[in-house]
């Protein structure tokens, strides 16, 4: 069960944008931070606040990752050859519950975790409930027969709310999504601006 999925939204109050692009965020309508002094708050960020915003802005979009989760992320990132801010993107959409959720199998990232906890998806025809599992290019994620005509399920599909990337393959009437490559940043459909560079240079300095 997600552990933050009554108050998903403080996060897009907390950085003042709509980080998942959904019309019920509150940010819509006030653009400010919460609190009665929300709209006061207009002292310039320091480089350490605006890294620390980036890291949080990307870890929230993600769920329900915990900062030990990200960081152990983040040092794998760092680790790979290549550029570390691309590699940390690569790690984070290569996860099982963020493909569920690029494919439109489920409306959010929420949903995406607990409907992989439950059991509802495939991965290579073999059941998998864990969200972090990393797959890799040509893995095929699959919703169960039994779970191919639940109201979220068909209702994800259906919305226009969200496009697909070229990077996730997706059969609708199979419901099937294959994961044809790692992304880079500019692949990854972000509502928002992301800085993994940021979020770099938060945990190196």
């Amino acid at each position: 069960m997600s552990r933050r999925h009554s108050a998903k939204y403080k996060i897009d109050r907390r950085v003042g944008e709509n980080i998942w692009g959904r019309p019920k965020s509150p940010v819509n309508k006030r653009n400010y931070k919460p609190g009665q002094h929300g709209q006061n708050r207009r002292s310039k960020t320091s480089d350490f606040g605006l890294q620390l915003m980036a890291k949080q802005k990307l870890k929230g979009y993600y769920g329900d990752i915990t900062e030990k989760q990200f960081l152990r992320i983040y040092e794998e990132a760092n680790r790979l050859k290549g550029n570390t801010s691309e590699n940390l993107i690569g790690l984070l959409e290569s996860r099982l519950d963020a493909i569920v959720y690029r494919a439109k199998f489920v409306p959010t990232i929420f949903a995406a975790r607990q409907f992989v906890n439950h059991g509802h998806v495939l991965v290579n025809g073999r059941r998998c409930n864990i969200g972090s599992a990393r797959l890799k290019p040509g893995d095929v994620v699959q919703i169960r027969e039994k779970s191919r005509n639940m109201a979220l399920v068909l209702e994800a599909l259906g919305s226009a709310e969200r496009d697909i990337p070229e990077y996730v393959d997706v059969d609708p009437k199979a419901m099937t999504a294959t994961f044809v490559r790692v992304p880079e940043l500019s692949d990854v459909p972000y509502p928002v601006q992301m800085e993994p560079a940021q979020v770099v240079e938060f945990y190196s300095s």
